[in-house]
């Protein structure tokens, strides 16, 4: 006796017509015609030697045959499927897709992941960079990293940290400010949007005239090419902790004057009430929450 298998094709019609009663209907699931499902079938049963339907008038019956070769056939499909399901469902668990903004992503995510992917390297992290908000119903976005006031409905919102709001510069032009007045004779930059006020915010708790913000400025949309300026010498940036404290810390920076302002908004960590407790989730919302609290310089 040969131990050499039959036809994986005429297997997979036979299951699915058995299962189904309908030469008709198996070949829809399957995706091919009717007339393909019964030549698989009718090679089938020659290669094995035996009849697995009865051709009836009013439709079809399995065989003594049929139905002893039936729960074999039958069981070992659905471990294929289950088999099939579970890989699938392993590689959507170790993946974890994470949208943030631009700047969050270049000037202070990025830097830190490594650490992450070293304490848990069967995740594998996607970064999606945004400025919209996320559907993650439809986005495939396990969580996101939003600026606010973590007042998002439906969605669990975790505290992460507040920024920290200063004047920022290279140290070559550090060396020329000794006061707040001193502004007034360097170019401004800032960031449009959002934080579009915060030279004046600071300006007025400094004690200085507004007016200093309605000069020469650089403006920019993402806070990364304004720190970028900041480096590169061209101007004073009004700058926020989350994306400058790493370039104060290796000297790219200089924090000209003490005042600090807190801001009164802050990063979240945003996720769906029913995955919010995920595996996956719960171990980059640790990490990300102790990542966080050593942001301040």
């Amino acid at each position: 006796m040969t131990s050499r298998l039959p036809s994986l094709n005429g297997l997979r019609a036979f299951e699915a017509a058995a299962r189904h009663m309908s030469f008709t209907l198996a070949a829809a699931e399957l995706n091919v015609t009717q007339t393909a499902i019964s030549h698989q079938i009718r090679r089938l049963e020659a290669e094995l030697g035996v009849t697995l339907f009865l051709r009836l008038k009013d439709g079809l019956a399995l065989s003594d045959e049929g139905q002893t070769y039936l729960p074999g056939i039958r069981s070992a499909f659905q471990a294929l499927r289950h088999s099939t399901q579970q890989l699938f469902e392993s590689r959507a668990n170790s993946v974890l897709t994470i949208s943030t903004l631009v700047s969050v992503a270049s000037k202070w995510l990025l830097p830190r992941l490594p650490g992450f992917q070293q304490a848990f390297p069967e995740i594998d992290v996607r970064i999606s960079a945004s400025t919209g908000l996320v559907d993650f119903r439809q986005g495939g976005i396990d969580a996101a990293i939003r600026y606010g006031r973590g007042e998002w409905k439906g969605l669990r919102a975790d505290f992460l940290m507040a920024d920290e709001i200063f004047p920022v510069c290279s140290p070559a032009l550090a060396k020329t400010l000794s006061a707040p007045a001193q502004l007034t004779h360097h170019t401004l930059v800032q960031v449009s949007g959002l934080t579009a006020n915060d030279w004046h915010a600071w300006l007025t708790a400094a004690g200085q005239p507004t007016e200093l913000a309605t000069g020469p400025k650089l403006t920019f949309d993402l806070a990364m090419m304004a720190v970028q300026a900041a480096i590169d010498g061209q101007g004073v940036c009004i700058g926020r902790s989350t994306y400058v404290n790493d370039d104060l810390r290796a000297g790219r920076l200089v924090a000209p004057f003490d005042l600090r302002l807190r801001d009164e908004m802050g990063f979240y960590l945003v996720t769906p009430d029913e995955s919010a407790d995920s595996k996956k989730l719960s171990a980059f919302r640790a990490w990300l929450s102790e990542a966080a609290r050593n942001t301040f310089v």
